[in-house]
């Protein structure tokens, strides 16, 4: 999928950041000499080293894009300990890349930084299959990571959309989410031991495998969503769990909001320890897929219901959990909170099903340049705030000259809401009227600016008020300013000016 979105997205580039950001000053470091290059040529072979950057320099939503003239793509830890060390004492800033899949601009230069990518730093480095602990290199892609623990029993704790695409040590630097966290939780409990290169080429070795370890501060915490801030993540033991023997899919129809939140507290009831996810989409998301996207007819005979719900059940009895899922069904029928839904047969029928979800954010990259936002928030005002947005820029007379389809989707168990919408144009004044509306309605309501995207250069300018009062950003720059003094890992991103 990522491979597609980047392909329609680079059609037509973004202007440069710098250009839509001219408030930005680059910092003052060093620009790239020949003698920088031939240095790094010392280090790495010749397939580890490239001056063709145009991939490296934009995200995958086209909304950023750097000018670095240097990507290098180290194969061992030894090797991104002699790059940054060297960048450190020559004071040429980095940006650590991994899969390149974010979409909050956090993986991408703003200028002209050297680009480290991981994508020749990919090794299973060990597997324990008593207690299901995978050792790995940052550079592994998720989904390689769940083909290689499939045989053996188990499954990575993770699942995204860019699971064939996204690797490890970007999952953790920006602390994914994902469509399962309801049921595996989010990466800071999952997530047993780092390894990471410190910007002055230091070598912390917290790879450990121990679930339990009270040994004072654990500072592997600090790199778990620091977005390469702070260090580059090399390696990880990651907890896997046992993977599910039994997996049920089901689609709902529903004539409102209330009725999608009425049916994920009867799921909680109903279903208890084997739900394992939750999603909803409005109507408008699936207009859109069925506007871009080679789909199979809709298999809920309400096409046109206003929300819907994929629900998914993980467990080890088929029989017992497809029985409990057909009486939740039954209960939601009989109580009148669905219009109709349809249960999967067999695993076609479940990918079909999860296809509708997964396909929205590559549907709407496919109608034009997208904005998407995952903030999060009490659930309860997710349709609140879609409609909102949807009438402020409607009163405006921007909904169709500026914007168009402004859609809700997302994930209830975990309260992260994602609202996406298309621009007519690449218009940065645009989506930063956009964006201030949407940050800021979401503050306002006690909610996060970001739940699983991180803030990269898109919401660096909503961090102080993220933050305002609760002394945070003041200790997050002291930590920042022990471990990168001299300021070369990832700037311009996460930490405002």
């Amino acid at each position: 999928m990522v491979h597609q979105l980047r392909t329609m997205a680079t059609k037509v580039l973004t202007p440069l950041t710098r250009s839509k950001h001219p408030h930005l000053k680059r910092g003052p470091f060093k620009k790239l000499q020949q003698e920088d290059i031939n240095y790094f040529r010392t280090v790495l072979g010749s397939n580890q080293i490239t001056t063709e950057t145009d991939a490296h320099n934009i995200d995958l939503f086209n909304l950023y894009r750097g000018s670095s003239k240097l990507c290098l793509f180290p194969k061992s830890t030894e090797q991104v300990s002699s790059i940054l060390a060297y960048c450190n004492d020559q004071h040429l800033a980095v940006v650590p890349q991994g899969g390149n899949t974010g979409v909050s601009g956090g993986a991408v230069p703003v200028f002209d930084e050297i680009v480290v990518n991981m994508s020749k730093f990919n090794r299973i480095r060990a597997f324990d299959d008593l207690s299901g602990i995978a050792t790995v290199d940052g550079g592994v892609i998720l989904e390689q990571l769940d083909q290689y623990l499939a045989p053996k029993g188990y499954t990575v704790p993770l699942d995204l959309g860019a699971k064939g695409s996204c690797q490890i040590a970007g999952n953790v630097s920006t602390n994914a989410g994902g469509l399962r966290l309801l049921r595996f939780g989010n990466l800071h409990g999952n997530v047993l031991g780092l390894e990471v290169v410190l910007p002055d080429g230091t070598i912390l070795d917290d790879l450990s495998t121990l679930r339990k370890n009270n040994t004072g501060y654990d500072l592997k915490q600090l790199f778990i969503g620091a977005e390469g801030t702070l260090g580059m993540v090399t390696g990880v033991s990651l907890l896997t769990p046992i993977r599910p023997s039994s997996v049920n899919v089901t689609l709902v129809a529903m004539s409102s909001f209330e009725k999608v939140l009425q049916a994920y507290v009867s799921a909680k009831d109903h279903l208890g320890e084997i739900l394992s996810a939750f999603e909803f989409w409005d109507m408008s998301s699936i207009k859109v897929v069925e506007s871009k996207m080679e789909m199979e007819a809709f298999p809920v005979s309400q096409s046109d219901a206003p929300f819907y719900a994929l629900v998914e059940t993980q467990g080890s009895r088929d029989d017992h959990d497809k029985l409990k899922l057909e009486h939740y069904l039954e209960s939601l029928m009989a109580e009148d909170v669905v219009l109709d839904g349809v249960l999967a047969q067999d695993d076609k029928q479940m990918r079909s099903l999860w296809q509708w979800r997964e396909k929205i954010p590559e549907a709407i990259v496919a109608c034009g340049p997208a904005l998407t936002y995952d903030v999060s928030m009490d659930i309860r005002l997710f349709k609140q705030m879609v409609d909102s947005t949807m009438k402020h820029f409607e009163q405006k007379g921007l909904i169709g000259n500026t914007y168009q389809n402004i859609i809700g989707f997302g994930h209830i168990g975990d309260g992260n809401l994602h609202i996406m919408a298309n621009m007519t144009g690449f218009d940065h004044n645009a989506q930063e009227v956009f964006d201030k509306y949407v940050f800021e309605w979401a503050l306002a309501n006690k909610g996060s600016i970001s739940a699983e995207h991180g803030i990269g250069i898109h919401k660096v300018d909503y961090m102080e008020r993220s933050k305002r009062g609760k002394n945070q950003l003041p200790l997050m720059n002291k930590i920042k300013n022990t471990l990168d003094p001299r300021g070369i890992m990832n700037p311009y991103k996460l930490l405002p000016e």
